[in-house]
């Protein structure tokens, strides 16, 4: 008698529908189980698969340069469903790849839909399987409270959490273009990739003000707040200091007013392409955990958007993670229950891509175990070993926190030879390419042994 190979998927967000799409594209049956649109989330709009509900973009893709984006072009080479689908719904903005959350969400549906070996449950999945079913939990940093509090239960309340915040949308339509102008920064990329608002010094100050004093969202009091650095909340900068904003993302630098160009705006508020459309734009840098009335009040005060209409104002929503380091084994599976993996944020790995790569590894090791194939773990050197390596190796338990992929996850690399044997250190700009270029070498033939 065969035994039918299949594993059960828990959530459908960019982990899992990566896990899915590289375990059925070797040959497993999946299920993966999605609790929209019978339950939704206080992000999610929609039941689509990997719905982008932060932002629309998945940062840099410069693969010469950026730890992200060479996680980009290697998750390209491994046959990455995310990123295929990212490069067939990009949406201009500069040097990011960013994205029509919409039709990227129906690209990646309609793909996991149309696979013979995948199928869809419509269902809440309330407590982790006690029995021996293959399940991979991607359930996200949404993760509803009943199946939090069973993970919880099994895993000994090795969790944390944070809170993560939301950018608004604004329709085009609305900006005044006599004050805002089209530029990227330092005019990388196409000049429409950003739209631009200006504000004097005293414009700056007194929105900064208004940030301080704006009723925010208030939590429980047995929430302990902890913000990822990558996103917080505007008036949260704000809060560390007045000028805070000026180097994060109100700097004004690299922009030029094309309405005014001899007079240089001592702050910048950007916006950035939303949909391929580009009737939406999305305000960089600007999650907030303010109550709706006060952002549309405030973020009027801004030039160029004293008539904003707004497509969704921004929210806050708290993240739960585990203690990934020492819950897991090395192909990320539960060391007391190994038929158990988990993949994804929930894992402790932060941002749209880095939870997609560990969606793919999941997927692939899982494969391996079910196939009883060679599992090859992704080389340190790599962007996909890098993120691969903080779930693993950080020894820093206590303090555990969310992390992109980031060149400091890499092994260091501190010069090179010289033609004439002598040895030369490396830093900056030099070492960011070093990195890259030894990445792209070293993925090859990894990704050659592991490739379906």
């Amino acid at each position: 008698m065969t035994i039918r190979k299949e594993v059960h998927i828990i959530g459908a967000g960019l982990s899992g529908s990566e896990a899915a799409w590289q375990i059925a594209s070797r040959g497993i049956n999946v299920i993966i189980h999605e609790m929209r649109p019978l339950q939704s989330t206080p992000a999610h709009k929609t039941s689509k698969a990997a719905e982008l509900v932060c932002s629309n973009s998945l940062r840099s893709d410069d693969f010469s340069n950026s730890a992200v984006g060479l996680l980009h072009q290697e998750m390209r080479l491994a046959g990455s469903l995310i990123l295929e689908a990212a490069d067939h719904t990009k949406v201009p903005a500069g040097g990011a790849l960013a994205v029509d959350r919409d039709e990227f969400a129906n690209y990646v549906d309609t793909k996991l839909h149309e696979h013979p070996l995948i199928n869809f449950v419509s269902e809440e999945v309330d407590s982790l399987p006690h029995n021996e079913q293959h399940t991979i939990v991607a359930s996200g940093p949404l993760t509803s409270e009943k199946l939090i509090n069973s993970i919880l239960e099994t895993v000994g309340n090795q969790s944390l959490s944070f809170f993560d915040a939301i950018a608004p949308v604004i329709y085009k339509d609305s900006i005044d273009f006599s004050k805002a102008w089209y530029q990227s920064r330092y005019d990388k990329g196409d000049k429409f990739d950003y739209i631009n608002c200006p504000l004097n010094e005293k414009e700056y100050y007194s929105f900064v003000e208004a940030l301080l004093n704006a009723e925010k969202v208030e939590f429980h009091d047995f929430e302990k707040v902890a913000y990822f650095d990558g996103c917080l909340p505007i008036e949260v900068m704000a809060e560390r200091g007045k000028d805070t904003l000026l180097f994060g993302p109100m700097k004004p630098v690299g922009l030029t007013n094309s309405n005014n160009p001899l007079e240089k705006p001592y702050a910048v508020v950007q916006l950035r392409q939303d949909n391929k459309e580009d009737t939406l734009r999305n305000m960089v840098g600007f999650q907030t955990k303010m109550k709706y009335g006060e952002q549309e009040k405030i973020f009027r005060q801004i030039p160029g958007l004293e008539n904003a209409r707004f497509a969704r104002l921004g929210g806050i929503h708290k993240n739960t993670f585990i203690k990934s380091p020492i819950l897991l084994d090395d192909y990320l599976r539960l060391k007391t229950m190994s038929n158990i993996s988990f993949a994804g944020q929930i894992t402790g790995c932060e941002g749209y891509v880095e939870s997609a790569a560990i969606g793919f590894l999941v997927g692939y090791f899982k494969s391996c175990e079910l196939l009883e194939k060679e599992t090859i773990l992704p080389p340190k050197t790599t962007a996909f070993g890098a993120i691969y390596s903080h779930l693993r190796d950080d020894t820093n338990i206590e303090y555990y926190q969310p992390m992109n992929v980031n060149f400091g996850l890499f092994p260091t690399i501190v010069g090179e030879m010289t033609s004439n044997g002598k040895f030369r250190k490396i830093k900056g700009q030099e070492r960011k390419e070093a990195y890259c270029k030894r990445a792209l070498i070293d993925i090859v033939p990894w990704i050659e042994k592991i490739k379906v």
